[in-house]
């Protein structure tokens, strides 16, 4: 196993995943009082399990398609104009 990739994957999704919309809802779910926090976590951590294995297999088949440095070009063009969306809505 690459710890080095592993650490650097965990930090990034943990990041990118506090306080996001993904969060939120977990925690609205888990503040019914007649709801088993148990079964929300398992919920949303199966939920992020499944997003995260389309995400690793889309990679895999775009990958195959287009460069490396072509796709960390398309990613950092996405999450700026995305941020560039999210500050004209604000």
């Amino acid at each position: 196993m690459e710890y080095k990739v592993l650490v650097t994957v965990f930090i990034a999704v943990f990041i990118a995943e506090l306080g996001d919309k993904t969060q939120l809802a977990t925690m609205l779910f888990a503040a019914d009082k007649d709801v088993s926090k148990m079964t929300v976590f398992i919920g949303a951590s199966l939920a992020l399990i499944v997003a995260s294995g389309i995400g690793v297999l889309a990679g895999g088949v775009i990958s195959q398609y287009v460069s490396e440095k072509n796709l960390n070009y398309i990613a950092g063009i996405g999450f700026v104009g995305i941020g560039v969306w999210t500050l004209l809505r604000a």
